[in-house]
């Protein structure tokens, strides 16, 4: 039982795969901010250019 006790707690496995959590984290927030500016920009130029078609300008 405590040797398994002190291998249990020496496994830095499950240390890594929450680092590997995290990173994945950081990378996925990343993403949604930038495809959401990116987005915003689009529907914004895509607002104006609908806008000029429609007045004939």
């Amino acid at each position: 039982m405590i040797t398994a006790l002190r291998r249990f707690l020496r496994d830095e496995r499950g240390a890594t795969a929450i680092e590997y959590g995290i990173i994945a984290v950081g990378i996925s927030v990343t993403i949604v901010v930038a495809v959401t500016a990116i987005g915003t920009n689009v529907k914004q130029r895509y607002d104006y250019v609908l806008e000029k078609v429609s007045s004939g300008n």
